[in-house]
């Protein structure tokens, strides 16, 4: 007696539409390792949804750069591996603080410093190379971080000009790279390497995203709370600076007693 298929099991054309694919492509998947084979009912084979989650996860690996060797041998490690690490992969490229760019036209970016300020296209290039905002083909502008313009904006209230708060964006930028460094270089020490030592234990995998969920908002908090404190003894230095020079005596009445005598 000829078993039947059972539900949900679709033959390699049904697959084929399924996941738009050709047929060709999916023998070839087979042929490489990249798929399971086929459960035959009397001499046709039949694929399911697990079929149709292993081309959907080698899709993904492939647009995260991983050629077809290379995704074979991640398949090779265990169903359960390759999903967890294109798990991981996707938490890695979860933006660190979800902000919503904003679009203004060039008018309203430059707005804050007054109309006697052209458009200067290489501050806007150097803007746009910090990662600050996006010149889109319209003439109009994606600024990226909102907040960071408001604070710019805030500076040209105080009298900072374009020049000045763009360079001060520079050097933030610069730091910001070192702490972020210091970041992941403690994560990649602590706690992916002696994982991956241990030889990614498939168990351990949710430890390990959840260390780097939770190591998102504590990277924020240190930041902050450091630079608190040295913003802190910064302003106390530069005061006893103030205080000292407004004390001194002032050189200019010194020269006018000088040429009096």
């Amino acid at each position: 007696m000829t078993s039947r298929p059972a539900k949900g099991e679709m033959t390699i054309r049904e697959l084929a539409e399924r996941t738009g694919m050709t047929v060709r492509n999916i023998r070839a998947h087979q042929t490489r390792g990249l798929l399971p084979p086929p459960v035959v009912h009397g001499r046709t084979g039949y694929y399911n949804e697990e079929h149709v989650a292993r081309i959907a996860l080698t899709r993904e690996m492939q647009a995260d750069g991983l050629n077809l060797e290379a995704i074979r041998r991640v398949i090779d490690a265990g169903d359960g591996a390759a999903t967890e690490i294109v798990d991981f992969t996707r938490a890695l490229r979860v933006p660190f603080e979800d902000e919503t760019p904003e679009i203004v036209s060039i008018d309203e970016l430059t707005g804050p410093w007054g109309a006697a300020a052209p458009p200067d296209s290489k501050l806007l290039a150097r803007a746009e190379k910090l990662g600050i905002l996006r010149a889109l083909p319209d003439e109009r502008i994606e600024v990226i971080s909102p907040r960071l313009y408001r604070a710019a904006v805030a500076l040209a209230e105080l009298g900072v000009g374009p020049e000045g708060a763009l360079a001060t964006a520079e050097k933030l930028r610069r730091h910001a790279d070192g702490v972020a460094r210091t970041f992941v270089d403690l994560f990649v020490k602590e706690i992916w390497e002696p994982f991956d030592r241990a030889g990614r234990p498939e168990g351990e995998w949710p430890k390990v995203r959840e260390a780097l969920d939770r190591m998102r908002p504590l990277a924020s908090d240190a930041l902050l709370s450091v630079f608190q404190i040295a913003m802190g003894e910064a302003v106390e230095r530069a005061g006893e600076r103030t205080l000292r020079m407004a004390a001194a005596p002032k050189r200019t009445a010194r020269k006018t007693k000088r040429s009096r005598r």
